[in-house]
């Protein structure tokens, strides 16, 4: 399956883009294991995705979220103000 992935904040700025393709042989995927074939793929940008909170069609996803192919996926980063 093909996953879209929209990117922001520092994690946009570390990959260079606000959207990235993962294509995923696993018939099963969750928020927890998204985050782990992208810090495989993306090792500069790991710990900043595993900081990073999934959003599942627009809502923050826990650990075990199942994701289908058609969902829209993104990471959030922690962001700090002050």
């Amino acid at each position: 399956m093909k996953i879209e992935i929209s990117l922001f904040a520092g994690l946009a700025e570390r990959l260079g883009t606000s959207r990235i393709s993962l294509n995923c042989s696993e018939s099963s995927l969750t928020a927890e294991r998204l985050k782990k074939l992208l810090s495989d793929a993306y090792p500069d940008a790991s710990p900043l995705i595993s900081a990073a909170m999934v959003a599942v069609n627009q809502e923050y996803a826990a650990a075990n979220c199942p994701i289908q192919e058609k969902d829209e996926i993104a990471l959030i980063p922690p962001v700090s103000g002050g």
